[in-house]
């Protein structure tokens, strides 16, 4: 099977092959029995299970399989139709539980395109929801800033509130090639943040440029929401906010049953020079 991965140990190109990827040296990585492979060495490591952990891992799984975020989703489907080729080869930067890696490739499937995709992520747990999610793109636990991905690879690269890792996603597109950057709109999740805390803040609206990129476009994705029950406290587990939050802040989540809340993105598409 063509893979869109290379031996994190010597960059040679792996081959995907029963149960293991191997590369012309001998190197082998085995593939767990959901499906994604572990492609990150031990010395860029700096955890033993790095990335978001089982519990938040779920939490994410469940809020976003309810539909919450679908209007990204779709029009992250929409940028890739619009700037995909005929036969794209597709890379996930921070790929989570796969929702929206999965949205894309189905996309591109149904449009008739010749789809090779694979996705990325350091946590493993993440992973796990992903390779579940979809059997036709290939998953593995590695880093954004040493993907293990050959040069000029990709044809499209995604990455959605993951780091930014400009030179390496450079690296890995094709001279042509297009990225697309999601980030949180100055007031996503406004109300949210009015429980949390007793000064909320905007986030930070920029337009920045990154060199040998080319700006093409920024795109927004809006809707009001109103998660219950469930759903508000996975998505609550899912943000950052879950590590910053004052204990008074998080009893008065606690204490609603439901929150409308916006769910406001912006989606920065460059094109690599």
């Amino acid at each position: 099977m063509e893979s869109m991965f290379r031996c994190p140990l010597c960059a040679a190109p792996l081959e995907r092959r029963d149960g293991a990827y191997a590369c012309p040296k001998g190197h082998s990585f085995d593939i767990s029995r959901e499906g994604y492979v572990h492609l990150l060495p031990a010395n860029r490591k700096h955890s033993k299970a790095p990335g978001d952990d089982k519990e938040m891992a779920a939490a994410r799984n469940r809020f976003l399989s309810a539909g919450y975020y679908g209007h990204l989703r779709e029009t992250l489907e929409q940028l890739a139709l619009r700037y995909a080729g005929d036969a794209p080869r597709v890379l996930d930067s921070g790929c989570g539980e796969g929702y929206y890696t999965a949205g894309i490739h189905a996309a591109l499937t149904s449009a008739g395109r010749q789809v090779t995709m694979a996705g990325v992520d350091i946590s493993k747990f993440c992973l796990r929801w992903a390779a579940k999610r979809t059997r036709d793109v290939e998953f593995a636990v590695a880093s954004a800033y040493h993907l293990p991905v050959a040069d000029g690879r990709a044809d499209l690269l995604v990455n959605c509130f993951s780091p930014l890792a400009a030179e390496e996603f450079r690296r890995v597109l094709v001279p042509g090639g297009v990225f697309l950057y999601v980030v949180p709109a100055a007031d996503h999740l406004w109300e949210l943040k009015e429980v949390l805390y007793d000064r909320p803040y905007l986030n930070p609206e920029e337009a920045i440029p990154y060199q040998g990129f080319d700006y093409l476009d920024i795109v927004k994705a809006e809707r009001v929401i109103t998660p219950r029950g469930q759903d508000l406290a996975d998505l609550f587990r899912m943000t950052p906010y879950y590590w910053k939050t004052p204990k008074e802040g998080g009893q008065r989540l606690s204490a609603l049953e439901e929150l409308t809340v916006r769910a406001n993105f912006r989606v920065h598409v460059f094109r690599r020079l």
